[in-house]
């Protein structure tokens, strides 16, 4: 029967292809979810300027996760309930990833969205990256030269946007808030990589929504108490349903898939095309200047990001 059996045995050049295309799919997925939440949470920086004078920033984030909560409640209710032993014996970790990428991240954006622009917000964020980049090398994963390079191109053009093609930096109270807010998601971002694979990821998302809203609710009482509520008519209803449902709900999900598949370093690479699409966004809908200097470091940010995010040969 041996005899009968022509098909030939893969050469060894033909079974490395085939393994670095299996290997390739689920990077490629990753830097697809990746970018993804990087344009999706493009808009929010946004949303966060654009209601900065009708929408206290406190109030802004608890019914951001609101929304979020009730938008994704219906697909997460069941296996959250399945897995509340889990969830229970690993809640200190669900706390910290709650206070944050919930609770703490979003309320710094909105605060800083009073005294500086969606444009700054964006770029500033940018600097994100480099803090995931720390933490995944002192958790021991080696970068590579590649990466380290397109991430040190892209965070040139950042700074260089920041700056204004000046060598002195001249920040506005808002863009010390939008440093903190970088810090916080940084970190949230490098924590993720230490989430207990028994946990699925609705249930995952839906509890840190759940626990960073209840965090947030005491400083949103303060703040209706002290500023009064807001008006929902049609220029803050649908902003809040966008951050709510799209940014929170969809762009949460897909950052943390996205992490779990390539690390929070490549992801964070993506994540610099934050500034380009939010200096688009901002010029598109709020009228935000776009000049020379901004094209120029939207390619070295493009140009980092390719170079960063590529699979080493």
């Amino acid at each position: 029967m041996a005899l009968l059996d022509r098909t030939p045995a893969p050469t060894p050049a033909a079974a490395v292809a085939t393994a670095t295309a299996k290997a390739a799919r689920p990077i490629g997925v990753g830097l697809a979810l990746a970018a993804l939440a990087t344009v999706v949470w493009s808009g929010s920086f946004v949303t966060s300027r654009a209601l900065h004078d009708s929408v206290p920033p406190v109030q802004h984030a608890f019914w951001r996760w609101i929304i979020a909560i009730v938008a994704v409640a219906p697909f997460a209710v069941r296996e959250t309930w399945r897995q509340r032993k889990l969830l229970r014996e690993h809640l200190r970790f669900l706390l910290l990833a709650a206070l944050l990428g919930v609770t703490v991240y979003n309320t710094l954006v909105n605060q800083a969205g009073l005294t500086t622009t969606a444009g700054n917000m964006g770029m500033i964020m940018a600097a994100s990256p480099v803090l995931m980049a720390v933490h995944e090398r002192l958790g021991g994963t080696r970068l590579g030269a590649r990466r380290v390079t397109g991430m040190l191109v892209a965070c040139a053009g950042v700074l260089l946007l920041v700056s204004k093609g000046s060598l002195v930096m001249d920040l506005a109270v808002g863009d010390l808030w939008v440093i903190a807010a970088a810090v916080s998601f940084g970190s949230y971002s490098a924590l993720l990589r230490r989430k207990p694979a028994a946990i699925g990821g609705l249930p995952f998302l839906f509890t840190t929504f759940v626990l960073g809203a209840l965090m947030l609710l005491p400083v949103f009482v303060v703040s209706y108490a002290v500023q009064g509520g807001f008006e929902p008519t049609a220029g803050t209803v649908p902003p809040l349903l966008y951050v709510g449902v799209v940014s929170s709900a969809v762009a949460f999900f897909a950052w943390n898939k996205a992490v779990s598949i390539i690390g929070a370093a490549r992801a964070g690479v993506v994540y610099y095309l934050q500034p380009v699409c939010v200096a688009l966004l901002s010029f598109a809908l709020l009228g935000e200047a776009m000049g020379w200097l901004q094209v120029l470091c939207m390619g070295l940010i493009l140009g980092g990001v390719v170079l960063g995010a590529a699979r080493a040969k």
